[in-house]
């Protein structure tokens, strides 16, 4: 069972941010940038583009509003998105405010963060849905 799922599980506490049948979205507890958020599959599967046509298709429109949210709560030209998935092996999709395209390298050092900055930031993008 991977971190992520887990997480899914409940098994491991996470700042949620949505959850439907087939994806739960959370806050990334070592971001970038303030509200980067992961989107994360149920259905446990290593790399990215492994997974079935149905969760390809479906998970960008489940993205979208959350995206949109993100945008609403951080200052920022756009939010962007990335798929990386080398630090767990679960797929996942990054999205995140950004200013430029070195606000999504990932060879930059992460940000820090409190436990109060992240429910902070999740309260910003859930009440934006």
């Amino acid at each position: 069972m991977t971190l992520f799922s887990k997480i899914i599980a409940g098994e491991i506490a996470s700042y949620k941010i949505l959850e439907d049948a087939y994806f739960y979205a959370f806050l990334d507890v070592f971001p970038l940038v303030e509200g980067h958020v992961l989107i994360v599959p149920k259905n446990e599967t290593d790399q990215f583009f492994d997974l079935e046509d149905s969760y390809l298709q479906k998970i960008l429109v489940f993205a979208k509003p959350i995206a949109k949210a993100i945008e609403q709560s951080f200052p920022c030209n756009r939010c962007g998105i990335s798929v990386v998935g080398l630090e767990v092996p679960h797929a996942h999709l990054h999205l995140m405010p950004i200013n430029s395209a070195n606000d999504i390298n990932f060879t930059r050092d992460k940000i820090k963060v409190t436990p109060e900055l992240l429910a902070s930031v999740q309260r910003k993008i859930v009440a934006a849905l």
